[in-house]
């Protein structure tokens, strides 16, 4: 069960008694433990009726203890564990070994409880392990729900209301440019959306009165990530701009990126781009290359807009000139600066 379908049924009164939340986006999981208190939990009651519960530090009873009084003048009793860890492959947390032990009687009591109680266990950036009891029985009398990073539409419109609600509009296109700038998608580094509204307010108070953001806001106010430098530098090798090829590494260089990291990422993300143009052109569908490549949507149309500007010969040339450039740093041959340079140079003639 995915975010937006436990908020469909919130919004229609189909809560059901236990729920296992996991997942790697907090923002999302914290917004829905918030929604699920606002409308079940009257104000002035929570001491009563939403109760929190650390999974190091409690036992079977206190469980108990705290699912079997009667919520008191609110609708449900909302009872959120949080790290329990017992749900992945591997046990992790304190309290892990003694609810291995206890993870029978757990399993029966969850197909024992009241429709007014809400039971909530919460596993933020854990991956949980579907054959395990414990979440087959949380699936047959509640749900269990995977919190991802929010993806196309979902995202830009998310960005979209958040700008909204800080009385700022941005265009569509803009929403793509502070996505491509924000870091969301990098594969090393873990960002969520608390991270992406923290670089909306930054461009919020950078913009003072004026109302619509601009890419100059974006570029003036937001870091670039490697991620994005290669893609804004493979982007002007493959219109042969040289001038800003050069200002684009040397940015990087200014950033204290690693010189041999850079060869390495212009090596990946040209490798990326000649099996995506292979693969299409021998017929294969987009959702089969992404998992082919395995990349994302959001991927697959940076490096699919980016093909366009490279022919196979000239990514196979490329590929070779970066092998070439990799040998003479390593042999010493080249300072490794230089060989990137001369390497930049050659790639756009």
């Amino acid at each position: 069960m995915r975010f937006e379908d436990f908020i469909k049924d919130m919004r229609e009164d189909k809560i059901k008694p236990v729920y296992l939340f996991y997942g790697e986006e907090d923002y999302l999981i914290d917004y829905s433990i918030k929604s699920l208190k606002e409308k079940y939990v009257n104000e002035g009651l929570e001491t009563l009726n939403y109760i929190v519960l650390d999974g190091d530090n409690i036992e079977m009873n206190h469980i108990y203890d705290a699912c079997e009084t009667l919520p008191f003048m609110s609708e449900k009793k909302v009872v959120i564990i949080k790290n329990l860890g017992i749900f992945g492959s591997k046990t992790k947390g304190q309290g892990a070994e003694y609810f291995n032990q206890k993870k029978d009687e757990l399993k029966n009591y969850i197909s024992t409880l009241e429709d007014y109680i809400c039971l909530v266990f919460v596993e933020k950036n854990t991956n949980i392990d579907k054959r395990k009891g414990i979440i087959k029985s949380i699936n047959k009398f509640g749900r269990v729900i995977e919190f991802t990073k929010l993806k196309g539409r979902d995202l830009n419109n998310w960005i979209e209301k958040v700008f909204k609600k800080y009385g700022k509009i941005i265009s569509y296109n803009n929403i793509n440019y502070f996505i491509q700038h924000s870091s969301y998608f990098d594969r090393d580094i873990n960002k969520s959306l608390y991270d992406l509204e923290n670089e909306i307010i930054k461009l919020v108070n950078f913009t003072g009165d004026r109302k619509e953001i601009n890419v100059k806001d974006i570029d003036e106010v937001m870091t670039k990530s490697l991620d994005t430098n290669i893609f804004n530098l493979l982007n002007s090798i493959g219109e042969k701009d040289i001038n800003n090829s050069l200002k684009v590494f040397h940015e990087m260089c200014v950033s204290n990126e690693p010189i041999p990291l850079i060869l390495h990422m212009i090596i990946r993300q040209l490798r990326l781009i000649l099996m995506l143009k292979l693969l299409k052109e021998k017929g294969y569908d987009k959702r089969t290359i992404m998992g082919k490549l395995r990349i994302g949507d959001y991927q697959y149309k940076i490096f699919s807009n980016q093909s366009k500007n490279f022919s196979n010969a000239k990514l196979e040339e490329s590929l070779n000139l970066c092998l070439e450039s990799d040998e003479n740093i390593k042999t010493g041959v080249m300072d490794d600066k230089l060989a990137l340079e001369m390497l930049i140079v050659r790639m756009c003639s």
